[in-house]
């Protein structure tokens, strides 16, 4: 059985932890991610770039029966954001002044660099600049 047409994009990225408030704090108010829907007991939508969302949920609620298909987890997760190569160090000076522990800063072989940090609910979150998979868009 062949393949129909091959995937074109990632839409939604979800990561879950239990304090919204704080999670809406740190990827609206540090990030600067624009917030495009919320439920204060549920979750939290964001738009990344002119075509991604993140999705942040609270687990317990879509681990339940309900009008969507489960799909939640426990546990910290992992997302990487792209930025720019020369916003890099922008970027470096935004977390530290916004108190956010930088973990690590590594330089990759094809000339990429990554920050990583976490956020409220443990997540590893990731600020990358182009190169580090050699992908035909730059990234």
């Amino acid at each position: 059985m062949s393949h129909p047409a091959p995937l074109t994009t990632l839409v939604e990225t979800s990561l879950y932890g239990d304090d919204l408030v704080a999670l809406e704090a740190f990827y609206h108010g540090v990030l600067g991610l624009p917030v495009v829907a919320r439920d204060p007991e549920r979750h939290l939508f964001l738009q990344v770039g002119p075509g991604q969302m993140l999705l942040l949920f609270r687990a317990d609620t879509t681990l339940q029966p309900g009008d969507f298909p489960r799909h939640g987890t426990r546990g910290p997760g992992h997302a990487a954001f792209g930025i720019a190569a020369d916003q890099r160090e922008n970027w470096r000076a935004q977390l530290l002044q916004s108190g956010i522990a930088i973990e690590a800063e590594l330089d990759w072989p094809r000339g990429g660099k990554s920050i990583y940090f976490r956020d409220p609910a443990g997540n590893s979150i990731e600020l990358i600049t182009p190169g580090v998979w050699g992908l035909p868009d730059g990234w």
